[in-house]
């Protein structure tokens, strides 16, 4: 269960950063939906390395073979089989930490764990792997845009430079404007500049993501141990390199009192809403027709460009040289995998909330 994700929709992947091939299994995909295949590849597209000088220079062209589970552009409702190949690995970039153990990276742990690691990338623990959910996520889209749901994710912080703009206030379009994908042009230059500047210094940086759902109606999530923030917590948590999770006024609203963080009700005589919007859209764990918005914190990418001093299996100090291709900066990339987590979070709650009532 450790490589599935979902109740009702769920993604199992499998495959390793340097590996013939990444890939995964959906299933729970009612049948009769149409399915856009090239958009599953722009998803792709927008994840995939090499796309922009601020990110890994690692070339991948990431192209979905669809293997199962779609006939005549449509779903049948078996499971949907994926795959797509590895192309450009380098695996002899990684040969000096085949006895030795990356400071802040998953090689200790899972060697304490299995007793044996795929040190080639990382392994099953690199960020290659969410490609696969990426998959995952373009199809869910699909399906939630048939019910009215649609979302969006964007860059709104890296390092000290913050998006000084609520989320009602920015225009969606002009998130893919840019190669941080912050849709504040201004803004966007100097996070750019920001990270060029880290990484011309052999470092790394950190930042958040924000994420929205729009037209989702209210009833969604459970009122105990499966919160629709709890679900989307863990899933978000389980991206690489995420540290952090809060959604509506988070942790702002601890400093506020309860009668500035209380949302009014009232009505139009038609419809039940909230004159604001301080609680994310969730009350009571469960979804008030509101957008929900939350965001994501991200830390620094662990690997240095840069000697790194660590130890061996035998606890032998060693040094790592400064070598290999990865991102100074997650948050470009991070983007489209928040919103593909955020997608098949949303339609396994929907699918599970409908066998809540008659």
């Amino acid at each position: 269960m450790m490589n599935t994700f979902g109740e009702k929709y769920r993604l199992t992947t499998f495959g390793e950063s340097h590996g013939p091939a990444i890939g995964g299994v959906i299933d729970g995909v009612p049948a009769g939906l149409p399915i856009d295949s090239e958009r599953i590849q722009q998803e792709l597209d927008r994840r995939r390395p090499g796309q922009s000088a601020i990110v890994t220079p690692r070339k991948e062209s990431d192209r979905v073979r669809l293997l199962s589970g779609i006939f005549e552009g449509c779903t049948t409702g078996t499971p949907i089989g994926f795959i797509i190949e590895n192309e450009n690995q380098r695996s002899t970039d990684y040969e000096p930490l085949r006895d030795a153990f990356r400071p802040s990276h998953a090689d200790y742990t899972y060697s304490a764990k299995y007793g044996i690691r795929d040190y080639r990338g990382g392994g099953r623990a690199s960020a290659r792997e969410t490609a696969a959910r990426i998959v995952g996520g373009a199809i869910a889209r699909q399906a939630l845009e048939r019910l009215g749901i649609s979302l969006f994710a964007y860059t709104s912080q890296v390092g000290d430079i913050r998006l000084d703009k609520d989320y009602t206030e920015i225009d969606p379009t002009l998130i893919e404007s840019n190669a941080v994908r912050c849709p504040d042009a201004p803004t966007a230059e100097r996070m750019i500049r920001l990270i060029e500047e880290v990484r011309s210094e052999g470092d790394t940086i950190g930042g958040v993501a924000t994420c929205v759902v729009r037209g989702l109606p209210a009833g969604l999530g459970e009122p105990v141990f499966d919160k629709l923030q709890a679900r989307l917590a863990y899933a978000m948590l389980g991206i690489n390199a995420a540290k952090g999770f809060e959604y509506g006024m988070g942790f702002e609203g601890a400093a506020r009192r309860g009668s500035e963080m209380n949302d009014t009700f009232v009505s139009d005589g038609s419809r039940i809403s909230t004159r604001t919007n301080h609680s994310g859209g969730i009350q009571g764990g469960i979804s008030n027709g509101a957008d929900i918005y939350f965001r994501v914190a991200f830390k620094p990418v662990a690997t240095l460009l840069r000697d790194t001093e660590t130890v061996n299996a035998q606890g032998q100090p060693t040094l790592l040289p400064a070598k290999g291709r990865h991102d100074p900066c997650v948050l470009p990339r991070a983007v489209p995998i928040v919103e593909a987590m955020a997608t098949m979070t949303i339609l396994d709650m929907y699918l599970l909330n409908k066998s809540t009532r008659i």
